[in-house]
């Protein structure tokens, strides 16, 4: 089939390689931007674009080369931009969606799914529609989140994901008879700073959920820490304390308490939190984070 592909991330890269891999013609891919990432100025291409450069692909930034590029349909995989209406009209799309829809509607469903508790997740593949991921379904597949991290997830959702489309793309049956979405929706809004933000005023297991989410912090007197592991310990501390206790960096909450496992202080490198804390505090030391 002549495809053309949309999508940025790395966790889209699997879904364009086993495109290729099943003997599917990609005419075009089309991705977002180069952008600056990390410390450098120089402009970087997506994972999405670097993996079709590497396929010998044509590559473009314009939604509306889809028209123009002799596509019979449309593959959507974490693209990063709604599709209009009017392209959706003249080239009928799939897309990949990382949740169990009509669960987790929008732009962060494996972020939402871990912070909300959720005992797992999966991919949903769907018709496209103008409306924000309501279209019908034509294969889902799940797995349990378990303790996992969200990486851990979009890296096992991201191959789900891509052995899916291509059982939807290679079955006549699945292709032509998708359902229609049932049960209460329910969407996955953007993360923010704030959502990475730990607060003693929340749940031990909260905190846990959204240091898993990646790029969790916190204030400890009044310096910002950085919290990339963490558990939760039965010792107890008071809600808004810091404290070592039984040779772990305990932070207290409204609800229980949990131990930081590694910290990134601001304007230092990822370090042990029992040797950020001896480098820091004394060992009887009680202080506040926020």
């Amino acid at each position: 089939m002549r495809l053309a592909f949309l999508g940025t991330p790395e966790a889209a890269v699997p879904s364009l390689d086993a495109l290729i891999a099943a003997g599917h013609e990609v005419v075009l891919v089309v991705t977002r931007p180069d952008k600056r990432r990390g410390r450098g100025s120089a402009l970087s291409p997506s994972p999405v674009k670097a993996a079709a450069m590497a396929h010998g692909l044509h590559v473009t930034h314009r939604l509306a080369d889809v028209e123009t590029s002799g596509a019979e349909r449309g593959v959507v995989v974490a693209y990063g931009a709604i599709i209009p209406a009017s392209l959706l009209a003249l080239i009928p799309m799939l897309n990949v969606h990382f949740s169990l829809l009509p669960r987790w509607r929008g732009a962060a469903p494996v972020q939402r799914a871990i912070l909300a508790g959720d005992l797992e997740t999966g991919v949903s593949i769907m018709s496209l529609e103008p409306t924000l991921d309501t279209g019908p379904v034509h294969l889902e597949r799940r797995i349990t989140i378990e303790e996992k991290s969200a990486a851990t997830l979009f890296e096992e959702l991201a191959h789900l994901g891509a052995a899916a489309l291509i059982e939807v793309l290679d079955t006549p049956t699945l292709l032509a008879n998708p359902v229609a979405q049932v049960g209460d929706a329910t969407y996955a809004d953007k993360l923010t700073k704030e959502t990475l933000h730990l607060s003693p005023a929340n749940s031990a297991e909260l905190a846990l959920r959204t240091v898993r989410l990646g790029g969790a912090y916190c204030f400890v007197e009044g310096a910002r820490v950085g919290v990339l592991e963490a558990h939760v310990v039965e010792t107890v501390a008071a809600p808004g304390v810091v404290a070592l206790r039984d040779g772990a960096v305990v932070l207290g909450t409204a609800e229980g308490s949990f131990a930081v496992d590694s910290v990134r202080p601001e304007g230092s490198p990822t370090m042990d939190a029992r040797a950020w804390w001896r480098g820091r505090y004394n060992a009887s030391a009680l202080v506040e984070w926020s």
